[in-house]
């Protein structure tokens, strides 16, 4: 059959079988050539190379361009890895450092509680603070010390300061301690250098008041108070604050004891009162042993045996 004389030549295949041929022709001597081990070869190598390459540089920049851009996103990956590792450790810090700062605060407490200095015949018990369970209405928190530690209660708390309350309410393993600002404390107190005898009341709030009070001439703000331990509440000479006046224009006591940070108390032990058993030895108390004479009794004559 004829070929059809009006279909045009097709001569894209020819020539890009020819292309193909001589770049395999040319890469496979260019191949041979750098193969070649002769010092001529190799002059000539030289000289290919020192006419050609200079003039590909500005074909090899886009790939600098590129290995660099490849490269910066590396670093900025390895430095985002090492950015997340550094606050990793940075919230590790931070909590080793809390934890370094309760110790160093339970420290403190600690010896603070080692440099009280307390009557000797006045043994204590160590207890750490559980829970506050302050309001409005009630001024008390918890210790770990109870029924089994020997606790009872009436007995004072102490923390390295000065007088903090006492124990009222025990558990076999917990006690309660109403702390000196309770609406519901009220204890004798001596208030020095003057020596005046007062009554310090707790109202819930942070300064107490001072309540009959001898003559409140003699007594100045930045007086020291202390427990003078009547009625067997307190032992005597424990220390409670400092006279200071209140906005009320009513005298007040700044207590020493740092009520914003118990962690630790000493519950103080005591010997128990004298209990009376009879009302009426509360005015004239039962003799013991025999009545001493007095003057008048001397001075009447004896009746005579006859």
């Amino acid at each position: 059959m004829a070929a059809d004389r009006n279909s045009p030549l097709d001569y894209a295949r020819p020539i890009r079988t020819i292309l193909i041929g001589a770049m395999v022709l040319f890469l496979l001597g260019l191949f041979v050539l750098w193969r070649i081990d002769s010092p001529r070869v190799e002059r000539v190598r030289a000289q290919i190379v020192d006419r050609v390459v200079p003039g590909f540089d500005w074909a090899l920049v886009p790939v600098t361009k590129t290995w660099e851009l490849v490269e910066g996103f590396q670093s900025y990956a390895r430095l985002a890895e090492q950015n997340q590792e550094l606050r990793r450790e940075l919230r590790q810090m931070k909590a080793w450092k809390e934890a370094a700062l309760q110790l160093e605060q339970e420290n403190a407490k600690l010896l603070d509680l080692n440099k009280v200095r307390l009557d000797p015949s006045l043994t204590y018990v160590t207890g750490v603070v559980m829970a506050d369970s302050g309001s409005p209405f009630r001024q008390s928190v918890l210790l770990n010390v109870g029924a089994r530690d020997g606790i009872v209660d009436g007995w004072a708390t102490t923390d390295g300061l000065g007088l903090v309350g006492r124990i009222s309410g025990v558990g076999r393993t917990t006690s309660r301690v109403i702390l000196l600002t309770d609406s519901n404390s009220r204890i004798p107190v001596t208030i020095q250098p003057s020596g005046q005898r007062a009554v310090m009341a707790g109202d819930n709030s942070a300064g107490p008041l001072l309540d009959f009070i001898e003559d409140t001439e003699l007594v100045q703000p930045g007086d020291r108070v202390v427990s003078s331990g009547d009625g067997g509440v307190f032992p005597a000479g424990l220390l409670v604050g400092h006279v200071t006046l209140g906005r009320d224009r009513q005298l007040r006591v700044r207590l020493a004891a740092e009520y914003d940070r118990l962690e630790f108390l000493r519950v103080l032990r005591s010997h128990q009162g004298e209990v009376i058993r009879d009302p009426g030895a509360l005015i004239a108390p039962a003799p013991i042993g025999p009545v001493p004479a007095t003057p008048d009794m001397a001075a009447t004559p004896r009746a005579s045996d006859d």
